[in-house]
């Protein structure tokens, strides 16, 4: 087994970048190792390496991880080349060093995870992982059912089919969306595509560590059972079952309303074409043409 650890894990866990921005950054030359420059990402950098970024000594830093509520306004990047506000522009000095887990669009707000865990940001947001992201949407008027179903079984938007894991009506207008992939701005894309504006969007749940009552702008750090619960999804909810008291109360019901006077008779086993009737009786017939017959054969009276 190979030592040392990967270029841009390395890179990633002293602050630098995601692994995919310190790819870039190694492909483009603007890493040493020892002096010389690397322009392989898989490079495996030994105890004692000396690394520099742009002419800068890098060396890891104590792996940290905090979720952080990130209002409504703020970009998830570093820079922004429209220079709105970044998220790094209210976050402490002491979380500069922290990118961002995923994102979560200008207009977004609600839960975000901050790490230099290039494993752990790897695990939340690999596709295969299948990590459940729960989200609170309000839409500008109300979704019809079956745009409802659409959500669940696909919607298209240029070509690329996107679908939620689970959607629920809380209100007229509000929604509880559940994603396992997180593709750009999905929700808002299936949203817009049916004819709707998202009005509001709220992640409220990664894994199964909720936002709760989190204060807008906040964080804190995580515990190691926390960030255990990021990459642990809720378990499935078993089906219902019609309860037995309900199921009794039904059939007294029905045995009441045809109880009641005047009320219909209660239906009973059709008879079976061809079946013999019960030994002992006859047909039962009607009193009135027995009386007329008996009435002719009668002799009449003179008087």
């Amino acid at each position: 087994m190979p030592e040392g650890t990967r270029l841009n894990k390395f890179l990633a866990s002293c602050g630098v970048g995601s692994r995919r921005a310190c790819d870039a950054l190694v492909q483009e030359g603007h890493v040493e190792i020892n002096g010389k420059a690397c322009l392989n990402p898989a490079q495996r950098v030994e105890p004692g390496d000396f690394v520099r970024v742009d002419g800068k000594r890098v060396q890891e830093k104590e792996t940290s991880t905090v979720m952080f509520y990130k209002p409504r306004g703020y970009v998830c990047s570093r820079e922004d080349e429209l220079g709105r506000d970044t998220i790094y522009t209210i976050l402490p000095p002491i979380l500069q060093h922290l990118h961002h887990v995923g994102r979560l669009d200008r207009d977004s707000e609600g839960l975000l995870i901050l790490t230099n865990d290039g494993d752990l940001s790897q695990a939340l947001m690999h596709p295969s992982k299948l990590v459940e992201k729960e989200y609170l949407v309000t839409s500008n008027q109300p979704v019809l059912n079956e745009h409802l179903d659409l959500f669940l079984s696909g919607v298209f938007v240029e070509k690329t089919r996107m679908r939620a894991k689970e959607v629920q009506r809380l209100s007229s207008r509000r929604y509880r969306v559940v994603l396992e992939t997180g593709l750009k701005r999905q929700i808002r894309m299936m949203f817009q595509t049916l004819g709707y504006q998202v009005q509001k969007l709220v992640r409220i749940r990664i894994g199964t560590l909720e936002l709760e009552d989190f204060p807008v702008g906040a964080w804190r750090p995580l515990e190691a059972k926390e960030i255990a619960r990021l990459q642990t999804n809720p378990k499935p909810k078993p089906a219902r079952r019609p309860a037995k008291k309900a199921a009794k109360k039904a059939a007294k019901k029905s045995a009441r309303k045809f109880a009641k006077p005047g009320a219909p008779e209660a239906p009973s086993k059709p008879m079976v074409r061809g079946a013999r009737r019960p030994s002992g009786g006859s047909r039962p017939t009607s009193g009135r043409p027995m009386a007329k017959k008996a009435a002719k054969r009668a002799p009449k009276r003179k008087f």
